[in-house]
């Protein structure tokens, strides 16, 4: 990939998908499925800014989870400031600085998975960079249709772990003890 170019990259990671239809023994009440797609985007001194957005129909809950901003070749010794516009819990938009990236002393910074709600938009605020941003974008989407025979099948795994308690009873008295 060129330096000055910001891209986003998506590979669908087939261990990530899951289809979880309960977790130690508790009943979800809809099916869920987890997506986890690899996400990167350069900034530039031709490149300033990405915005990572998805589309507005979409009922799925998306995240994006940050994991590393990092200076690539051809990065020149100086500060470097990257800065995230998101909203916030008053859903006003915000904006923060995050990494400010130095060859010499800091040239990568781990975000442990720093989770953000799309639209997010990266700015380098100062330096020339080039800085590559990587995370993963998480989609879970919960299914309502619930078929009838697996309603019937529910119907029938009730029925089946009813099981009759005997009474208890009254402990027999032994006769004398010497």
């Amino acid at each position: 990939m060129a330096a000055g170019t910001a891209a986003a990259l998506a590979f669908l990671s087939q261990e990530s998908r899951t289809r979880a239809g309960g977790f130690g023994g508790l009943r979800v009440p809809a099916p869920v499925t987890m997506d986890s797609f690899f996400f990167g985007c350069e900034l530039s001194g031709h490149t300033r800014s990405f915005t990572f957005k998805v589309e507005e129909e979409d009922d799925a809950e998306h995240v994006l989870a940050l994991t590393m901003l990092c200076l690539t070749e051809g990065a020149k010794d100086e500060c470097n400031v990257v800065e995230v516009v998101a909203r916030n819990h008053d859903h006003q938009e915000i904006a923060v600085p995050v990494a400010n990236l130095k060859l010499s002393c800091q040239p990568m910074l781990s975000l442990d998975d720093f989770q953000l709600q799309p639209p997010v938009t990266f700015r380098l605020k100062s330096g020339s960079g080039p800085v590559r941003i990587t995370g993963r974008h998480q989609i879970v989407t919960m299914s309502n249709d619930v078929s009838e025979e697996e309603s019937e099948e529910e119907e029938e795994d009730s029925d089946e772990e009813e099981v009759e308690l005997c009474p208890i009873l009254p402990a027999k008295k032994q006769g004398g003890r010497p």
